[in-house]
């Protein structure tokens, strides 16, 4: 699952290049941005938050207690329920496009033609929420019976063809008259189909079929595995709906910062998300089923305890890349951003975002493992009462902060509000699992959360001198003497630069790690290790 995850963010890293080499971070990528942003919020609130919760439990349930046959009718009613709803809010997303744009991005009307463009590229874009909306189902039974690579690999095969559908639009479109940037728009859409169905085989070797009702199912209405899914899900979305709520507000506000804002905000979430994808999703996805199972088997203890090994190894992978992001962040965004039209002052501004939203990197990750834990153990209201006040800390603190400090005041309100979110749901989940007679020990957490976040600074601050240094003796230029390419040249230099000190804070998280006896270094490596070997056997 992360090894798929991975190639999916890198490919997600190769299609924001394409943007920044292309477009910049100026009024074009803006409107993209905002357009994108809302079906895929809606994405976000039916697919990938509350619906997979939901699903991975029940499916598990009803397999485990009813058998196969059931459990897939289940998921069949799934899906076409699924795609009945999220069919009607696209093609109402279509018809009030220009009112959402207008909630979200009001300011961009002062702005000759960048509001129609928003509304354009929204209209175009929204049939992708309801085939993301089926991939993130296909993903959830997938994971519930055991198969991680492929839905994972899926979210990689949206980029790629993304990128590849992007690029030729944007080189075909503007022979026709039409700004390119809708090119990209419209390999969203081809992304999303690709997403889709690239699982349907596997679904169906897993002993999925399209089934009718017989006469001893009931009625779709009344089917009680269904009824319970919903009502797992239906509290999580108000939740949810609480979060998009903190979106718009963030939206407006970054609107309001003048050209390029809501660009350099997307570029400094983007590659914070690379890490949250590759470990805070993956283990969220591997640890939710194995949590389901323990309830089921009214086992809290060892809920209590995968939780607690989960949001360790979180902490072991995202603490020191929190760091490394926020001392390392310039010359990385130089390396994958700062070609074409994204320039030094872009870097700069990104820079800065980066290292805001980097402070609430372990706590997001930490958020997507227990969010899905409560959902595992039936309880609905956690998620929704942090998710609220999570919201109103967040709308709070951005509002006090992006008047002082300006756009990236937005990235460090939300960064705080996220270490809000998963102190809280720690506290409560492990009231709730003692109430059951599991628990998890506070120290451990704890610990484990200081000793990794002193090792990430350590390692950033000798990352960012290392890189200084480095500058000084091979500059970006000094390639181009030679028969490569200007640009090319620049990317060698600057690649090997960040290479050098990426080597060097591997080694030393590693040997920190060893001496400070912060043993998921250790445990993650091995993995690692493991996971590498056993591929190379089998090739």
């Amino acid at each position: 699952m992360g090894f798929a995850t991975f190639l999916s963010r890198i490919l997600g890293l190769v299609r924001e290049q394409v943007f920044a080499f292309l477009f910049g971070a100026g009024n074009a990528t803006d409107a993209f941005n905002i357009a994108f942003r809302i079906p895929n919020l809606l994405r976000d609130l039916f697919a990938e938050g509350a619906m997979s919760a939901a699903l991975v439990p029940t499916f598990t349930k009803v397999r485990k207690e009813e058998g196969d046959a059931r459990a897939w009718r289940v998921a069949g009613l799934v899906f076409r329920v699924l795609l009945g709803v999220v069919g009607v809010l696209a093609l109402g997303g279509i018809l009030f496009a220009p009112h959402l744009v207008g909630l979200y991005a009001a300011a961009f009307r002062s702005v000759p033609g960048k509001f129609e463009l928003t509304v354009r590229m929204t209209r175009i874009m929204f049939p992708f929420f309801p085939l993301v909306a089926l991939a993130a189902a296909y993903m959830g039974i997938l994971n519930a019976c055991g198969k991680f690579f492929l839905p994972g690999f899926a979210s990689a095969l949206f980029n790629l063809t993304s990128i590849l559908t992007g690029i030729l639009g944007a080189w075909l479109l503007p022979r026709f008259g039409q700004p390119s940037i809708l090119g990209m728009a419209i390999g969203v859409v081809v992304g999303g189909t690709v997403q889709a169905f690239c699982q349907l085989p596997e679904l169906y070797r897993q002993g999925y079929r399209w089934k009718g009702r017989t006469p001893a199912d009931p009625p779709w209405r009344q089917d009680p595995a269904l009824r319970r899914m919903l009502a797992l899900m239906i509290p999580g979305m108000v939740g949810l709906a609480a979060t998009q709520v903190n979106v718009l507000v963030n939206s407006v506000l970054a609107t309001s910062q003048g050209p390029g804002a809501v660009s350099w905000l997307n570029y400094a979430f983007r590659l914070m998300q690379f890490p949250i994808g590759i470990f805070g999703v993956s283990l969220a996805a591997a640890t939710l089923p194995r949590v389901s199972a323990l309830w089921v088997e009214k086992n809290p203890q060892g809920v209590a305890d995968t939780l607690t090994r989960s949001l360790r190894h979180v902490f072991a992978v995202n603490l020191p890349a929190s760091a490394g992001l926020a001392f390392l962040g310039a010359p990385i965004i130089a390396l994958l951003f700062q070609y074409g039209r994204f320039g030094q002052s872009d870097t700069d501004a990104t820079a800065t975002a980066l290292a805001a939203y980097s402070a609430g990197l372990a706590a997001y990750s930490a958020v997507k493992v227990l969010v899905p834990a409560c959902y595992a153990l039936g309880n609905t209201r956690l998620p929704v009462i942090s998710s609220v006040l999570s919201v109103v800390v967040t709308i709070a603190l951005n509002l006090a902060m992006v008047g002082p400090l300006g756009f990236w005041g937005l990235a460090l309100g939300t960064s705080l509000a996220a270490l809000f979110n998963a102190v809280f749901l720690v506290v409560a989940l492990n009231r709730l699992l003692r109430e059951q007679g599991g628990r998890m020990a506070y120290g451990p957490l704890v610990r484990g959360a200081l000793g990794y976040l002193a090792l990430g600074v350590a390692m950033g601050v000798l990352a960012r001198w290392s890189h200084g240094v480095l500058d000084g003796w091979l500059p970006d230029g000094w390639l181009q003497g030679g028969h490569l390419g200007a640009k090319l040249s620049v990317l060698l230099v600057r690649a090997f630069k960040v290479g050098c000190v990426v080597v060097q804070s591997v080694g030393v998280v590693l040997v920190l790690g060893k001496l400070g006896g912060l043993s998921e270094v250790s445990e993650v490596a091995g993995i690692l290790v493991r996971k590498f070997k056993k591929k190379s056997s089998a090739s």
